[in-house]
């Protein structure tokens, strides 16, 4: 059985349903991302899990238990919001035990637990400071601490790092991974980053429209994407557009090439059109060692990226990119230029 168990939920305002028939598992000790672009209703499935917002129609259970209709305070979970919302005339220690306090926890049991997330967070030196000394990245740290100080069950975090900058925000969600590790909370975390959520999931749920298109291990969700929503919203894609010649034996042609298919058609028949996606550092310009397709082209652009270096080849009728290592001994290649753009069918994905 599954520790969280999100069944069906719905959730409408007026005429507007911001969120349709959502249902996910979750099992104990899993850190789970809510991966979407602004409006696709992933806060609001994380509000009706912390109970900020009543579904429309659903059910909520943590540990077989039905908290559907608990108000927050009765749900025993931690939040964690983008704003770090602590009381500025407390200082750290006493933010991190107020919860602690609100629960009414001896004050002897109070202050060994406040000691013990300080050190959690690696601010052990600044427990009598006020949260105006500290930098955005301890405030959130600070935050963070107060949520997770009354041990609740479940641990949800609500876009945490959209404030900080960029270098601050790498190094505080590695910190984030390794505390939630360390103590096995099960976590779920908002985001719109998909570096971030690639970065420190164990699995993915990438949201488009109040539903959820993908659910996977981010490996599965960066190289196997199931509908072309996801394939383009997570890391730079091609979407090429092919027409189907042998369905049978998985024969498309792209522009004037034909390349074959290892993977399902998704049952489209002869000169029914398809979408394809190739992620650009799958290709190669030119012949490559176990690549079996192949598609030509014009060089249209080419980008020195430093390491990289990311080529634009004219198709015809559409413009793919790929990406090539720089190498000091072998010029990049000029724009006009013929081109042989090589790949494996097996990294060629058939969108929905």
């Amino acid at each position: 059985m599954a520790f969280l168990e999100l069944a069906g939920l719905k959730k409408s305002f007026g005429d507007l349903q911001v969120v349709n028939d959502f249902s996910l598992n979750v099992d104990q000790g899993e850190f789970i991302s809510f991966l979407g672009p602004s409006g696709c209703g992933k806060t609001t499935v994380l509000r009706m899990v912390a109970g900020f917002e009543e579904p429309s129609a659903g059910s909520i259970k943590v540990g077989g238990t039905e908290v559907t209709g608990l108000k927050p305070n009765e749900r025993d979970m931690g939040m964690v919001f983008q704003a770090y919302a602590l009381f500025p005339n407390m200082t750290v220690a006493q933010n991190i035990g107020f919860g602690l306090k609100v629960r009414g926890t001896p004050k002897a049991d109070i202050k060994p637990r406040v000691v013990e997330m300080l050190k959690i967070i690696q601010l052990e030196q600044l427990g009598d400071r006020y949260p105006y000394q500290l930098s955005g990245g301890q405030q959130q740290r600070v935050a963070l601490a107060r949520a997770l100080a009354p041990s609740p069950k479940l641990l949800l975090l609500d876009e945490p790092l959209s404030a900080l900058d960029a270098k601050v925000r790498v190094s505080l969600r590695d910190e984030i991974r390794s505390i939630q590790k360390r103590l096995g909370i099960t976590t779920i975390f908002v985001t719109h980053d998909q570096e971030e959520a690639l970065s420190i999931s164990d699995r993915i749920v990438v949201m488009h429209g109040g539903v959820a298109q993908q659910v996977a291990t981010p490996f599965e969700i960066y190289n196997r994407p199931s509908t072309k929503f996801v394939a383009n919203f997570v890391g730079t894609l091609n979407v090429l557009e092919g027409t189907v010649v042998d369905s049978a034996l998985g024969k498309v042609r792209v522009n004037n090439d034909e390349i074959s298919l290892k993977q399902s058609l998704n049952g489209a028949k002869n000169g029914d059109a398809v979408s394809l996606a190739l992620r650009p550092e799958a290709m190669a310009l030119g012949d490559y060692k176990g690549h079996d397709s192949e598609l030509h082209g014009k060089i249209a652009d080419v980008s020195f990226l430093g390491s990289v270096i990311r080529v634009r080849v004219n198709l015809g009728k559409e413009t793919i990119a790929l990406d090539t290592f720089n190498n000091s001994r072998t010029p990049p290649p000029n724009v006009g230029d013929n081109a042989k753009v090589t790949f494996t069918s097996n990294d060629l994905l058939v969108l929905q």
